[in-house]
């Protein structure tokens, strides 16, 4: 952990579960009680989300030598922020699944970038002789992430008080939403001043 490139990796993993994976897996349950949705539709906004974000990881090997690792770190986060961001009054009384369509593209694009680089700074960040314990200790960090992130989400989600059971729910929504945004471009900076070349120290 003395070494900033290994740090930043870390780091990378720790911010990608606590503030994306942890948001996306309390997600699907904030649609169904917010906005009333059957779990079958639930699942096909999940799968827009997970998607993209599948179809822009097999895309992202394209930038390889053009774009450094830390570097496609940060636009993940910066992407997830936005689509986190376009969700905003996404579940208030009186939206409908529509509205989100666009928030998960964006956020599932950035969560593309985040898979297809986190192997890659993980390995980056070690002797190659250590590229297991790189890789093992990135994972162990994204894990810790998202347990943590998820207890975060439902915790911040479920202070809101309002007149109405789903619009406390839309303003819990958006604070989880806030969350999110706001740990993702903490952890775009903390990459991108970590995971600098020649920053070993």
């Amino acid at each position: 952990l003395r070494q900033r490139r290994f740090l930043g990796a870390t780091a990378g993993g720790l911010f990608t579960g606590l503030a994306v994976l942890g948001f996306f897996s309390y997600l699907p349950t904030l649609m169904q009680q917010a906005l009333g949705l059957g779990p079958f539709t639930v699942s096909l906004l999940s799968a827009v989300w997970a998607g993209t974000a599948l179809l822009v990881a097999l895309q992202a090997r394209r930038l390889t030598g053009r774009v450094t690792a830390p570097r496609q770190l940060a636009a993940g986060f910066l992407l997830s922020a936005l689509g986190v961001a376009t969700l905003w009054n996404g579940l208030a009384p009186g939206s409908t699944w529509k509205g989100l369509v666009l928030g998960l593209v964006v956020a599932g694009a950035g969560s593309g970038l985040l898979n297809a680089a986190l192997p890659l700074v993980a390995v980056e960040s070690v002797p190659p002789e250590r590229a297991a314990m790189g890789s093992g200790a990135n994972n162990t960090a994204r894990y810790l992430g998202a347990s943590t992130g998820v207890a975060l989400s439902v915790a911040v989600s479920t202070t809101a008080h309002a007149d109405t059971l789903r619009e406390a729910l839309a303003e819990g929504a958006n604070r989880a939403s806030l969350t999110s945004i706001v740990l993702s471009v903490v952890g775009a900076g903390v990459v991108l001043a970590l995971g600098r070349r020649g920053a070993n120290r």
